[in-house]
């Protein structure tokens, strides 16, 4: 896809990405990542189904970590609690020359982690657009644009939505 416009005062995130992709979760200030875990995700297709590939992951606060590390005590017949997380819901999208096999949902959130995007979009793929804090939308607030290719051209849908401060 071209170069995706830039738009004031707003922040972008992809509702959909195709298989192949790859990206990665980096924790948030104040937080690491657990030692030997990997941070990468990928968008694969599995019969017939796309949908994220995940690997144990976890971001721990710095304290608890400084802190606990060098008088921490193991019991090794205690296991941690790992709370299962469903990958996001799919977005039922109606793109003609797409399937739904072809992509992947928006990944699963990860506590005190943020997702690293790809700045690289292709046809298919549908961007959400948020105001950032402090600005709000004004009508029309579709806030999504989509790649799309148009009598052989690869085209962004536009974007019908504004961020004002009203200042």
């Amino acid at each position: 896809c071209p170069a995706l416009p830039r738009t004031k005062f707003a922040d972008v995130s992809a509702e959909t990405y195709p298989v192949g992709t790859r990206l990665h979760y980096e924790c948030d200030n104040g937080y690491r990542r657990r030692g030997g875990q990997n941070p990468g995700i990928r968008c694969q297709s599995k019969q017939q189904v796309a949908s994220w590939v995940y690997r144990e992951f976890e971001c721990i606060d710095d304290k608890i970590l400084l802190s606990a590390a060098p008088m921490m005590k193991l019991n090794v017949t205690q296991k941690p609690e790992i709370k299962a997380q469903s990958p996001a819901p799919q977005k039922q999208e109606n793109f003609s020359e797409f399937d739904r096999k072809d992509f992947c949902g928006p990944p699963k959130t990860i506590p005190h982690a943020s997702l690293i995007l790809n700045k690289q979009y292709y046809v298919g793929q549908v961007l959400r657009f948020k105001c950032q804090s402090g600005y709000d939308k004004r009508s029309p607030t579709s806030g999504t644009r989509a790649c799309k290719k148009v009598n052989g051209k690869i085209i962004w849908t536009p974007l019908d939505m504004r961020c004002t401060n009203d200042s």
